[in-house]
């Protein structure tokens, strides 16, 4: 460890991999003075501010020529942000909300959280390798990071001079702000709803599971790290809506049984047959480890999908998916009263989610609709009687009437902040347009179909089980705010004539494009292969996996998202709470 003593070692070269804070730098120059290793090569995992390079050399040149001639090789290894998989990043900025958005904040203090989003940015394009075209809305968090990232490119000795115009990324940057609805409201997608209702940071999974012994039962702790680009079912199954994966962990599931039995009954042939069939059992043989290597795998997704379907029985979140989607597609745009009414009527029942649910739907119709001030108060009083009524017959010995009161009044907060900031913005800017809004009629009906048919067969009683729970999980699919924005800059349509366009290759680091006058001219711009979405202020699943539904007249294109965080529904209400 760089603090800890260390004794010199002759001969033998040594490599630093550290932050580079004044008091490392201090101790490096300290080494390199007094001679501890021969030759060293420093590596720093963000980026080196120039004051604190220049202090560094001051010292290491005071203390000798011997001193400077030790150091190597100096590397920024930019690794601002953490890839949770292949196409997607967060930079692990936690409360980035609260902390682009809470009131009282100063200049200072803006220009330095925007500054560390546009490194952590360039830590990623820097990892490309690949100098992007970056697109944002006009004003506000996006443009300043997009213009500070745009100088950073710019100035960069490598980058600058990286590589032509054909296989370059469009960075899309946006705010949070411009689409509150989708980090709220339920989703339907198997990797999605893990991250809903399960433990799930980083790609561990933790739930309980259930054991039915002869005896008793009893709830066993489980704890999985999953991989998505490696795992061969999640790869497949993590975008797909929750009772598809179900479906298909059965038919994999029975699929691979049936191969193992097969082969395990070759084994048990007589020997003369087995003279025949050496090669045969050999190979088949030699496949059976990787097949209960796979058989593992999908009985760990099984107990994934039994805890997710567990939880969404138990709080009936398809009866709130449903309602969400139809308020957030407009369906009920000219009918508030019914929009009201319908959420009411899930809210009241005690039966039907938890608070979380409640306030999150009660959210999405505040957000999606331009509903009266009243309305919103009103549903908050029927979550407050509807909760309260709830906790009253827990019947638990030690309720504390005050502190449980004061929980529900801070959460219901989330709704307040939601409300003030409806107020000052256009109600239907949150909306999704109601022409969005793909229903997969046939194929929909096809897919239920066959889904209800096997209901009766399946081996592992799961899908029986989720027959009467989920199925309307599979109807429709929304483009989501940033899916359509994507899909329109890289048409060149609508926000391709309002957003900035900036451009690192452009001398001077100022790089801004009139993309009208680029029209005007008729001048050809190379059609977009690989796309970087990015949210400020926190990000989610649902836009994530939204984002794969990018159609471009049949053009295959590379689409990756980041945001400032990764968060899931709870996570963000509790930030929004805390505005409120």
């Amino acid at each position: 460890m760089l603090s800890s003593p260390r004794e010199p070692i002759p001969d033998v070269p040594a490599v630093y991999f550290c932050e580079p804070t004044r008091t490392n730098l201090g101790i490096i120059a300290q080494d390199l003075a007094s001679g501890l290793y021969q030759r060293s090569y420093l590596n720093f995992v963000t980026k080196l501010p120039r004051h604190l390079m220049e202090e560094f050399a001051k010292l290491v040149v005071q203390s000798g020529p011997e001193s400077l001639s030790r150091v190597v090789s100096v590397y920024d290894l930019y690794l601002d942000y953490v890839c949770l998989e292949r196409g997607l990043f967060t930079l692990n900025k936690k409360g980035s909300y609260i902390r682009y958005n809470g009131s009282g904040l100063t200049e200072e203090t803006i220009e330095k959280e925007m500054d560390e989003v546009a490194y952590g940015l360039f830590s990623v394009i820097a990892t490309l390798g690949s100098v992007p075209v970056i697109r944002c809305p006009r004003g506000g968090a996006p443009e300043m990071v997009a213009r500070k990232l745009n100088r950073l490119i710019s100035e960069h000795p490598v980058l600058s001079r990286g590589k032509g115009q054909t296989s370059r990324p469009l960075l899309v940057i946006l705010d949070r702000n411009a689409d509150l609805v989708t980090p709220i409201q339920h989703t339907s997608t198997y990797q999605a709803l893990i991250d809903d209702v399960l433990q799930h940071n980083a790609n561990r999974v933790e739930f309980l599971q259930i054991i039915q012994g002869a005896d008793q039962t009893r709830s066993v702790n489980k704890k999985y790290d999953l991989d998505p680009d490696q795992d061969p079912f999640y790869f497949a199954h993590k975008f797909n809506p929750f009772p598809e994966a179900i479906e298909q962990n059965g038919i994999e599931l029975q699929n691979v049984t049936a191969r193992e039995q097969e082969i395990k009954s070759k084994t048990q042939s007589d020997s003369s047959k087995l003279n025949h069939q050496t090669f045969e059992l050999t190979k088949a043989i030699d496949s059976l480890p990787q097949l209960l290597e796979h058989k593992k795998q999908l009985e760990i997704h099984t107990s994934i999908l039994q805890a997710v379907m567990t939880e969404v029985a138990k709080r009936d979140i398809p009866l709130f998916y449903e309602l969400e989607s139809a308020l957030a597609t407009g369906q009920y745009k000219n009918d508030i009263g019914g929009a009201k009414n319908a959420v009411l009527e899930l809210i009241r029942d005690p039966t039907k989610g938890n608070l979380n649910d409640k306030i999150r739907l009660q959210a999405v119709f505040a957000l999606a609709t331009s509903a009266p001030a009243g309305d919103i108060d009103e549903i908050s009083e029927s979550i407050m009687t509807s909760m309260w009524a709830v906790k009253q017959t827990a019947g638990n010995a030690n309720y504390d009437v005050n502190s449980e009161k004061k929980k529900l009044e801070h959460s219901l907060r989330a709704v307040l902040y939601l409300k003030n900031l409806r107020s000052i913005t256009s109600a239907t800017s949150f909306m999704q347009e109601t022409s969005d809004v793909h229903h997969t009629a046939s194929t929909s009906t096809d897919m239920l179909s066959n889904f209800m048919a096997r209901a009766q067969n399946q081996a592992t009683g799961l899908l029986a089980k989720a027959t009467d729970k989920v199925s309307n999980m599979l109807g429709t699919v929304q483009k989501h705010y940033v899916t359509r924005v994507v899909e329109n800059l890289c048409s060149f349509k609508d926000e391709d004539d309002t957003f900035l366009y900036l451009d690192p290759k452009v001398s001077k680091g100022r790089g801004e494009v009139d993309v009208m006058q680029l029209k005007k001219e008729m001048m050809a711009r190379v059609p977009t292969k690989e796309v970087i979405a990015f949210s400020i202020g926190g990000g989610c699943y649902a836009e994530y996996q939204n984002l794969q539904m990018i159609e471009l007249g049949g053009h295959d294109i590379k689409v990756c998202y980041g945001c400032t965080e990764l968060l899931n529904s709870t996570a963000f209400l509790a930030q929004l709470s805390d505005l409120g």
